[in-house]
């Protein structure tokens, strides 16, 4: 049987640059525990990514993670949206 780890936070589909469904798509993984566990600051991040690109329900789960996150984490979360922006 094959079994790996999957690096989640340095995995990105190739899409995910062109998509605002593949970013939505990451933070229902993220928020969800999908990818393991429960990550409040990557899904508000890729919910953010969402949003920005077009997705226009990623805004109110956006707002749902958030209201679960300190504001630490909510900056976290934007920090890295910007930075992934900047790289892609």
């Amino acid at each position: 049987m094959f079994q790996c780890e999957i690096d989640f936070n340095a995995a990105v589909p190739v899409e995910a640059g062109e998509s605002p469904d593949a970013l939505f798509e990451l933070g229902i993984l993220y928020s969800s525990g999908r990818a393991g566990v429960i990550d409040l600051v990557s899904a508000h991040k890729w919910f953010n990514l969402a949003a920005l690109k077009g997705r226009v329900d990623a805004i109110s789960l956006r707002r749902e993670v958030a209201e679960m996150m300190s504001d630490v984490e909510i900056a976290m979360a934007q920090r890295e949206a910007r930075a992934w922006i900047s790289a892609h």
